[in-house]
């Protein structure tokens, strides 16, 4: 059994399920924000070995897998989180916000994730989960697992994002070899995350702090994170800062219509509230007219100075699909992506 040393309980906890997971909390600690608890689970403990001490590792399954993996079977990684559940739930003790990040499509994080979704929500914390679908090169058995991962995980968390892997080849070079596709894949994910909790746990001049995050991310719909980045270059750094994160081509996902944002400036000593203010104009424009807003602005830094960076979280909206998705499966998939079938009755 793989169990690492508790840590001091921290407010926000970040836990990946299965490989996918792994892969993109070990990137987030690269760039760990203060107050964040960083948790994987897996059934591969050669995966687990892999980590970083100062993550803290849960093996389920070891008596159903023997640390060898769920071999891509979706029941093999649900059961094995369900004989795991004694460690989850310890693990995800105290928390008040947590994000679970998954590949779906695989067997354990496919399998598993809804159950750590489950096991958090025994605990009243808000669950957010972040999770990435194939790429169309992995095949459509793959597309389908995922789609049955999506369709379960859903009405487990109070929001669900998500980010399509083949929307990510637009940045990586079309000679790349695959791995750095699945390294950009990771990259999209803890940015997001680690944006949302850098709002919360860093310090600024106007400060956004973990109600206004759970307010907003407790809206029921579509989410979508985003991060916009400007330079001298630009006549109006922040505004085109906003304008990058409102496009967002990460997530096939548009911000109109959202009923919840919340967003948050980083600058240099040169940044005015002026500009802060047009910015946020722009961004208002674009969502519900009734839209629950907050915004924060970042402590000013050198290092930051001619430059601007916007990170934006968005809830309440109504997700665009790709069209190769609606091809595959039909108009049935924006049911599950949406979660219409789960509001019926």
């Amino acid at each position: 059994m793989d169990e690492r040393t508790m840590r001091v309980p921290a407010p926000i906890k970040v836990i990946g399920v299965g490989g996918g997971g792994c892969n993109a909390v070990r990137r987030m600690l690269k760039k760990a924000t203060p107050g964040v608890q960083y948790i994987v689970c897996n059934t591969d403990i050669k995966s687990l070995d892999s980590c970083p001490t100062d993550i803290l590792s849960v093996q389920i399954g070891e008596h159903l897998t023997r640390g060898f993996g769920a071999g891509g079977d979706v029941r093999v990684g649900e059961k094995a989180a369900e004989e795991g559940r004694f460690l989850l739930k310890r693990a995800l003790k105290d928390a008040e916000l947590v994000f679970i990040t998954a590949g779906m499509g695989g067997g354990t994080g496919t399998g598993a994730a809804p159950v750590v979704a489950q096991i958090t929500k025994e605990s009243h914390a808000l669950v957010i989960g972040v999770v990435t679908t194939p790429f169309s090169f992995e095949g459509k058995r793959r597309f389908s697992l995922a789609l049955s991962g999506v369709r379960r995980l859903r009405p487990e968390v109070d929001n669900l994002i998500i980010i399509h892997n083949d929307r990510l080849l637009q940045f990586v070079e079309q000679n790349s070899p695959t791995g750095h596709a699945f390294a950009v894949a990771d990259e999209a994910v803890s940015e997001g995350i680690l944006a949302v909790s850098s709002l919360i746990n860093v310090p600024g001049e106007i400060n956004v702090d973990l109600a206004d995050v759970k307010s907003v991310m407790g809206i029921p719909g579509g989410a979508l994170m985003a991060i916009g980045k400007a330079d001298a270059q630009s006549r109006y750094p922040a505004q085109e800062a906003a304008e990058q994160a409102i496009s967002n081509p990460l997530l096939d996902i548009d911000i109109k219509g959202a009923k919840g944002v919340l967003f948050n400036f980083s600058g240099g000593p040169d940044l005015t509230l002026g500009e802060v203010n047009d910015a946020a104009n722009l961004i208002a424009r674009e969502v519900h007219p009734d839209c629950t807003m907050f915004f924060g602005m970042s402590t000013p830094s050198e290092e930051m100075r001619n430059s601007v960076k916007l990170t934006l979280v968005a809830t309440g909206i109504n997700p665009a699909l790709p069209s190769n998705w609606l091809a595959e499966m039909g108009e049935t998939i924006k049911e599950v992506l949406t979660g219409e079938r789960r509001y019926r009755r």
